[in-house]
């Protein structure tokens, strides 16, 4: 009984307080009762493959969008994960339990190499830098194809569960828990830290920061978290091409962040749930298809700038001028320090 006492009064106390809380916890809930509502496989697969990108596009809102380092690279990680989770696979016959946290660690490993030559470039010339390397990986591929199975990739790979709903909550709980982990990191003193290297190098340097290993474990922390996506979309679709490393898949990620939210990494998640189910919906128009789904992300972000997060949080809520923290928009007072809110 006491436990239900303190899980009401943190509902009634934390989440009821903010409507962005009880969309949060509304969107949870109905991704883990769907299967429960409907048994259609092509929704589920869908959602699934989504989950999986919003993982993808959140690790790269935590390098980009709080430590300011852009990468036009992103798939990189994802690609490096997936080929090696693959070929651990299939020419090893280890598990995905064991393969995708393997795939990984080899995306970390990747994003100190490629950290450390471009730790000292900063706007484009970083963007650029980080291109070079997914396309120079993908050289390799083709140069190697009786290993890396060329443009034709690997398959024949284990799935990822065995039934298609089992897939789904792999897909899902990992995203809820990967996505809340990487929040908690942009919610704690690292992430004050990657933020004020965003803003400010210089000053933080000044102030006895070493900004080079905290930009080094932005690099890897990204990589590990696009790591796990890419093994998972490895096992999901039992195979692993240059498709992953394409510079078509980096931007996505950069698409779907900017178009929830920038520096949110709950705003990542938002742009891909959107986006991606818009864009297989629009198969039923396929000649039309790409020019409707630029319009319509022309035509959000013309009126939501900052992302459609963004801008629906600050329609319900608003910021205390006194102690900052955000209320309802109906609140006459702060529901910490009680100042007036009209």
């Amino acid at each position: 009984m006491a436990v239900m006492r303190m899980a009401v009064r943190y509902i009634r106390n934390e989440i009821l307080v903010l409507p962005t809380r009880v969309i949060g916890v509304l969107f949870v809930i109905t991704l883990l009762l769907l299967p429960l509502l409907t048994q259609d496989m092509y929704i589920l697969r869908i959602l699934a493959i989504a989950s999986i990108f919003a993982i993808f596009a959140a690790s790269w809102d935590l390098l980009s969008g709080f430590v300011g380092q852009v990468s036009f690279g992103h798939a990189l990680f994802f690609g490096v994960a997936a080929y090696t989770t693959a070929l651990l696979n299939l020419r090893l016959g280890w598990s995905p339990v064991i393969t995708i946290p393997i795939g990984a660690l080899a995306a970390v490993l990747v994003g100190l190499l490629v950290g450390i030559p471009c730790l000292r470039l900063k706007g484009p010339y970083l963007g650029l830098a980080t291109l070079a390397f997914p396309i120079m990986l993908m050289g390799i591929i083709f140069v190697f194809p009786g290993f890396f199975g060329g443009e034709l990739g690997i398959s024949g790979i284990t799935r990822l569960a065995a039934l298609r709903i089992h897939e789904y909550y792999i897909s899902v709980v990992l995203m809820l828990v990967l996505c809340f982990i990487m929040w908690k990191i942009t919610d704690s003193k690292i992430g004050i830290i990657f933020h004020a290297i965003r803003e400010d190098e210089i000053a933080v340097r000044a102030s006895g920061i070493n900004t080079i290993r905290y930009k080094l474990l932005a690099f890897c922390l990204s990589g590990f978290f696009a790591g796990i996506a890419g093994g998972l979309f490895t096992h999901f679709l039992r195979i692993a091409g240059p498709s992953m490393l394409a510079v078509l898949m980096s931007f996505q990620a950069i698409i779907w962040t900017i178009f929830g939210g920038i520096v949110t990494i709950y705003g990542a998640v938002a742009g891909v749930f959107i986006l991606y189910p818009t864009l297989e919906m629009l198969r039923a128009a396929a000649e039309y298809r790409m020019l409707i789904f630029a319009l319509i992300i022309l035509l959000v972000l013309r009126v939501m700038p900052e992302g459609i997060t963004t801008f629906v949080r600050d329609k319900i809520e608003r910021e205390c001028p006194r102690c900052k923290v955000r209320n309802a928009v109906t609140r006459k007072e702060c529901r910490v320090c009680f100042a007036d809110m009209r």
